[in-house]
């Protein structure tokens, strides 16, 4: 059981290292320290840094997609459920410090590793939409479009509606970015207006 314990400790202290200093600037010593363990602990579990990261990544995209199984409801249409699961992530993406760092970490440094990260992590989500997409093309709900392109295109723009906007203009209300991909996607999309 104290094994368990100590693996979940340096999970759980590395996890706070990435998120406080990123990527590039953790060390083993200091994950060592927050978790108040030997050095020589962590790599009882985990060969290298990289090896604790992908961990701890495969953790975020797990939590990803149990929020978004959480939101799916068959009651709902495509973009309804669609709606719901993306501000539920969102909410999670706010408040997940990670994620925010390694956003700030590829942004300033252009970090390989937390670039990596990211793109896992974008991964998982566009093969999850496009489940979803194709499962709203089988209900009749959106037409008939390739899916791998239009979970891209849906990923993007809610990225370019969340994050990129802000950069430059004051944040979207979540009623605003659901009213502009309505108005975007959802009519584009909707098979009665199919060309």
């Amino acid at each position: 059981m104290a094994v368990v314990d100590r693996r979940r400790l340096v999970v759980e202290a590395a996890e706070k290292s990435f998120a406080l200093f990123g990527y590039k600037a953790t060390t083993m010593d200091q994950v060592a320290k927050i978790a108040n363990v030997a050095k020589g602990t962590i790599y009882t579990f985990f060969t290298n840094k990289e090896e604790l990261f992908d961990e701890i990544l495969r953790s975020v995209i797990l939590d990803m997609r149990r929020i978004a199984e959480e939101e799916l409801r068959d009651d709902r249409t495509f973009f309804d459920n669609l709606y719901h699961t993306v501000d539920k992530l969102l909410e999670y993406r706010a408040q997940h410090n990670l994620l925010i760092k390694l956003f700030q970490e590829v942004r300033d440094f252009g970090t390989p590793k937390a670039r990596e990260g990211l793109e896992t992590i974008e991964h998982a989500i566009l093969d999850y939409l496009e489940k979803q997409v194709t499962r709203a093309m089988q209900r009749n709900e959106v037409s008939g479009l390739d899916p791998k392109v239009v979970s891209f295109v849906l990923m993007k723009l809610y990225i370019a509606l969340t994050s990129d906007w802000n950069k430059i203009h004051e944040p979207l209300s979540k009623e605003q970015i659901k009213e502009f991909v309505q108005r975007f996607v959802a009519g584009g999309l909707s098979p009665e207006r199919s060309l």
